[in-house]
């Protein structure tokens, strides 16, 4: 073990601020606002003065870097975006290929089901508990009033469903 680390540790009220529940933290960094991102086993969370918000793995989409400005830009399922601004640190990087891995691990399978002008995916994932289930995951270009577009992706569900041996 080094003497001398430029790691920056998650500060113990940050770190007792966090909802565990028997997890790991795997990665951490500070945020340019104050807060600090955190990576475990189970979820991301945002933790700050004011809080904590803990978000499973399974609930983000995906996630973008901008390594000029230093902004993780997390996609979550419902659509919505975070931005989240890693503090100039060391440890920005291990949380942000922590991220990565970690989005990356809940993903079992993804079926492209093309729709108009835009896919839809159909992801069968792995939930923070090690259990599978299926996400259907579009964009306001579909409509879910057109029967045949619900059957369509249905049909899609239910391949993936099945191809995992999960009942439909």
């Amino acid at each position: 073990m080094a003497l001398f680390s430029r790691r920056r540790r998650l500060p113990d009220d940050l770190r007792r601020a966090l909802d565990l529940r028997s997890d790991a933290i795997l990665a951490s960094t500070p945020l340019d606002d104050g807060r600090w991102a955190v990576a475990t086993r189970r979820a991301l969370h945002v933790v700050g003065p004011s809080g904590a918000a803990r978000t499973p793995w399974a609930d983000v989409d995906r996630g973008a870097l901008d390594a000029e400005s230093r902004t993780l830009t997390v996609h979550w399922v419902n659509g919505a975006r975070t931005d989240l601004v890693l503090a100039s640190d060391v440890d920005a990087w291990d949380l942000v290929q922590t991220f990565r891995e970690r989005v990356q691990q809940s993903v079992v399978h993804v079926e492209h089901v093309p729709v108009g002008a835009t896919t839809v995916r159909v992801a069968l994932r792995r939930d923070e508990h090690g259990d599978l289930f299926t996400q259907v995951i579009g964009d306001a270009a579909v409509d879910l009033a057109d029967p045949a577009m619900v059957r369509r992706l249905a049909d899609a569900e239910a391949r993936v469903r099945a191809e995992a041996g999960l009942a439909p």
